[in-house]
């Protein structure tokens, strides 16, 4: 019995979509504007991140859609929050 390949992204998506990304960081005022503007940098827009705390306060959890035309777009995004140093997760 042959594995079926996972699908890919792109082949999950249609663009352009919403599509939604939350980044697990440290707890630090600047995180959520950090975050904004990298993703500025690849999708330009007025973003309003939705943060919420972790329940030590160690951690915040930061979600913001996006609207993107390509798939580029979101792995770019995913590379880019992920090198932010105070960025501990990219879902």
């Amino acid at each position: 019995m042959q594995e079926q390949e996972q699908p890919k992204l792109k082949d999950l998506l249609e663009f352009p979509c919403s599509f939604a990304f939350k980044v697990m960081g440290e707890n630090k005022p600047e995180l959520a504007d950090r975050i904004v503007e990298v993703i500025q940098k690849t999708i330009p827009g007025d973003y309003v991140p939705t943060l919420k705390p972790s329940s030590k306060g160690t951690y915040t959890a930061v979600s913001v859609t996006v609207n993107a035309t390509n798939v580029e777009q979101i792995e770019t995004l995913y590379k880019e929050l992920g090198a932010i140093d105070i960025v501990r997760v990219v879902l």
